[in-house]
């Protein structure tokens, strides 16, 4: 796999992508992002981020994160909200 071929692999970036309402600048390359929201979402938070962006089963991240499904959903709709706020969306734009 070539360099431009990395580039092109942004799961994450996408994912993100798909879960704000209103992105005015593109986000920030897959690695400066990641590392963004590392530091920004709970742990939980972005294991459950980057399980959707790698269209992981849900089954062996709820038993990994000790999830029911109801706390599974309130954690999912936390995490949503959260990718919305302004605050976060300046710090993982470009």
């Amino acid at each position: 796999m070539n360099n431009e071929e990395l580039d092109l692999e942004t799961p994450l970036r996408d994912e993100v992508e798909q879960h704000i309402r209103k992105l005015i600048r593109p986000l920030k390359d897959e690695d400066e992002l990641r590392a963004v929201l590392k530091v920004k979402l709970t742990k939980k938070e972005f294991k459950v981020l980057n399980n959707w962006a790698n269209k992981e089963e849900l089954k062996p991240i709820l038993e990994k994160l000790s999830l029911d499904e109801k706390r599974y959903e309130e954690l999912s709709l936390k995490l949503i909200k959260k990718l919305n706020q302004e605050k976060l969306k300046q710090e993982i734009m470009i």
